[in-house]
């Protein structure tokens, strides 16, 4: 951090930066996913069917949405020391919402991660024959509209939840210059009353 209690800019930067082109890479997904349409194979006396899709981008464009959140996350995670190491916080309203906002930003990234992959997976599943019987019948297994989208929302409200997070998990960081004035003043006390005794 550049300053005590105060966070700093890069990380902001560094998190807003890889949680947007997260965003991005998920809305890209979306419009891009895989769709199939059933056809006859004319080379077969069965006139077997088979369906036929679009371009696999979707599911790059997935797996590369789940990189840069996880990116994300890590960087926060490793500059705050996931707020279990390091530092203590100052008791306090700040580390109260910390926690809070620690608690919350995990659960939407975790949730952002879980669509981001099953929407990068199921993409990718294609289902090459169908039989001949009742052909009509059967369509050609595709990726739900809106897994990709549901990742994107969730990646921005992890943004924003680790941006509140940083924030006060800053401000309630216990500045070392402060604890050692603190146990100086406690030693001076200390001395003072020994020299009454």
């Amino acid at each position: 951090m550049s300053q005590q209690g105060r966070s700093s800019t890069l990380v902001h930067l560094l998190v807003v930066v890889l949680s947007l082109v997260a965003f991005g890479f998920a809305v890209a997904a979306e419009r891009r996913r895989s769709v199939g349409h059933i056809e006859i194979d004319a080379s077969q006396a069965t006139n077997a069917t088979y369906c036929v899709y679009k371009s696999d981008v979707a599911t790059g464009y997935g797996v590369g949405a789940f990189l840069f959140l996880l990116s994300s996350e890590t960087i926060l995670m490793v500059v705050t020391s996931c707020m279990c190491f390091g530092r203590p916080l100052t008791p306090g309203g700040d580390r109260a919402w910390s926690i809070i906002y620690f608690v919350s930003s995990w659960l939407t990234f975790l949730v952002a991660e879980a669509c981001l992959v099953a929407g990068a997976k199921q993409n990718a599943y294609h289902t090459k024959y169908r039989g001949m019987i009742l052909a009509q019948n059967f369509s050609c297994e595709s990726l739900r509209k809106g897994v990709f989208i549901a990742g994107a929302v969730f990646v921005v409200a992890t943004m924003i939840l680790n941006i509140y997070y940083y924030i006060y998990f800053s401000k309630a960081t216990t500045a070392p210059g402060h604890a050692s004035s603190n146990k100086v003043n406690h030693s001076s006390s200390t001395v003072g009353m020994a020299g009454y005794a």
